[in-house]
């Protein structure tokens, strides 16, 4: 499937100028230009798709303990603002319902990471895609479904076919090219701290365009760019577009 991809991708929204993977977030990457969004998705206890990064509820909330062992009800209760800075606070734990309507809202794309909690790859695919497919106008182009999880992935294909996939990295494993074979992957998605003109030279092989988090920095991003990566996931998309071009 090919893909128009930007070269700035906002990180949890615009993770350095609101709390990630909330609807502030997704506000302010728009705000400051991004074309797409990622945000991670996994489920609650009672099995909504959410927006949350870690398993855990503590760093990104006022909340304790296990994201897998809350019912959506009471984290909805939740403040999710408030740990980034008090102008953020009472916003709450977005739904994925809630983000892809605001993703058209915003006009928009989203690179929808599956951000399984320990045991739930195939489950958090398999909801929260089936969810998102209803969702997602026909008329869109459909988001970038990106994951870790190799399961996760592989319910992708079976959920949402003929949604683009993209095999997210840290430490490549041996086997990687075939891995990205079998998941019929659309991108390659890797740790920008750990690439070489080689390594990207070596995905790049595979016909696939390469993506790389989380890029920050105008040197390191004009560095991934000549090697010929094709875009950059930021958490300050409007700081990093005026580092590469020296426009406001």
């Amino acid at each position: 499937m090919t893909l128009s991809i930007p070269r700035l991708i906002g990180h949890r929204g615009a993770a350095r100028h609101a709390p990630e993977n909330t609807l502030a977030g997704m506000r302010e990457g728009a705000l400051q230009g991004a074309l797409w969004v990622e945000l991670d998705v996994k489920l609650t206890r009672n099995g909504v798709p959410i927006l949350m990064h870690d398993d855990d509820l503590d760093r990104t909330t006022n909340g304790h303990g296990p994201a897998a062992a809350m019912d959506f009800e009471d984290m909805r209760r939740l403040d999710a603002g408030s740990w980034f800075g008090a102008e953020f606070r009472g916003e709450r734990v977005p739904t994925l319902a809630e983000a892809i309507q605001a993703a058209q809202l915003l006009d928009i794309n989203l690179n929808l990471e599956i951000k399984p909690c320990p045991g739930r790859d195939e489950q958090t695919a398999g909801i929260a895609l089936s969810l998102a497919l209803t969702l997602w106008p026909a008329d869109r182009p459909p988001p970038l479904v990106s994951s870790f999880s190799v399961e996760a992935l592989e319910m992708a294909k079976i959920v949402a076919p003929h949604w683009p996939r993209g095999y997210l990295m840290d430490e490549e494993p041996t086997d990687w090219a075939a891995i990205a074979d079998r998941l019929e992957a659309t991108t390659i998605n890797i740790n920008a701290k750990r690439q070489s003109a080689d390594s990207i030279k070596a995905f790049r092989a595979t016909g696939r365009p390469v993506l790389a988090y989380t890029v920050n920095e105008a040197e390191q991003a004009r560095q991934l760019f000549q090697w010929g990566v094709a875009g950059v996931f930021t958490d300050t998309p409007k700081g990093l577009y005026q580092g590469l071009t020296g426009k406001s």
